[in-house]
């Protein structure tokens, strides 16, 4: 079992920064990978950014390419993600994400979502 802890989430003005956190506790070496998704009202829950615990190989959807960055610290077992250049249309629920495989097995754990507002 994984446990997710997230943090920093909150209103911001359009073109402001907020900086996520998700602290990670449990079973936490079987990791392959880790990463953000948001869910906006009405609409699906999609990743926005991930990175691999291997190599830390980064991914993020197009839409927030350029403006945000997802990164870790092993030795606080805690993700990030730096977000600039803050738009509207980013408000969402965020949700920390770690992914893990075992066996052959997929497992998935969420953390409790933390609020982003971004008024215009």
């Amino acid at each position: 079992q994984v446990r997710l802890v997230e943090s920093g989430g909150g209103l911001v003005q359009a073109g402001g920064s907020l900086r996520l956190s998700c602290v990670a506790s449990g079973s936490i070496f079987n990791l392959k990978d880790q990463g953000w998704y948001r869910q906006a009202p009405g609409k699906q829950r999609e990743l926005v950014a991930s990175i691999t615990t291997s190599s830390g190989t980064t991914n993020y959807v197009d839409s927030v390419k350029g403006r945000f960055t997802i990164s870790r610290d092993n030795a606080k077992n805690t993700l990030y993600l730096q977000m600039n250049s803050l738009k509207p249309e980013d408000t969402a629920v965020y949700h920390c994400n770690a992914h893990s495989r075992i066996l052959g097995i997929d497992y998935n754990y969420w953390g409790q979502g933390t609020q982003v507002t971004v008024s215009s």
